[in-house]
């Protein structure tokens, strides 16, 4: 009977929830509303496997239906059980919460971001999700957007990031106020370096290879400097 009623209960999000097609409107309207470059620059590779080794190691894998169905087990069995979050989220189940539910929380609208993530990752190619989702995720410090993020605490480009700040970015998102460079430097270099573990385990960088990235220096500009070096078009 569970079962049942967990297929009807799908079935009828698949036909209530909104289009994937309106997601690329949306991603434009966000970065408009935050002052965020439209179209930004596809963001580069060394950013993109630091957040997929650090967010949802399966990103890639063909079998990955943008849901990742343990993790989805764990989060909704800790909401019943008032655990708190369990996380588990995938790339595309934050993209639609950052889309469709920025500001909803319940276990209704973690069943309704999961089919939104299956339509986003059935509608939209692996690159055209990670660059929308660069585009308006919020990286701390008023920086929307990897562009924003990039220029405002490094004063250069994604295309230009070194190892260390392109780990230290993607570390930022799972808490963009506790790891802000800036401002707690000790827990953003925690979280950096957890980064690095994380591309070693996926094979993404060898040991000596994350070993030598993270004692790049960092060169974040300094907070005097940010209005200045807010964009580096």
């Amino acid at each position: 009977m569970l079962v049942l009623a967990g297929a009807v209960a799908f079935g009828v999000l698949l036909f209530v929830t909104p289009s994937a097609s309106e997601a690329v409107a949306l991603v434009k309207a966000q970065a408009t509303k935050h002052g965020t470059p439209y179209p930004g620059p596809n963001p580069p590779q060394r950013f993109t496997e630091a957040l997929v080794a650090t967010e949802d190691q399966r990103f890639y894998s063909p079998f990955d239906p943008g849901v990742d169905p343990f993790a989805v087990g764990r989060a909704v069995l800790g909401q019943m059980l008032a655990w708190g979050d369990e996380g588990g989220s995938t790339i595309d189940q934050q993209l639609a919460k950052l889309l469709y539910t920025p500001r909803r929380h319940s276990l209704s609208v973690k069943l309704e971001r999961m089919v939104l993530a299956l339509k986003l990752n059935f509608t939209y190619t692996k690159p055209e999700i990670l660059a929308m989702y660069a585009e308006i995720v919020y990286f701390g410090n008023g920086y929307y957007g990897l562009e924003a993020a990039s220029c405002g605490y490094f004063g250069r480009q994604p295309a230009d990031l070194t190892w260390a700040q392109a780990a230290m970015l993607a570390g930022v998102l799972n808490a963009p106020s506790l790891y802000n460079p800036r401002i707690h430097p000790s827990l953003a270099q925690q979280r950096q370096a957890h980064v690095f573990r994380r591309l070693v385990a996926v094979g993404a960088l060898s040991e000596a290879q994350a070993k030598a990235a993270l004692s790049q220096p960092l060169d974040v500009v300094p907070a005097a400097l940010r209005a200045v070096r807010s964009s580096c078009r």
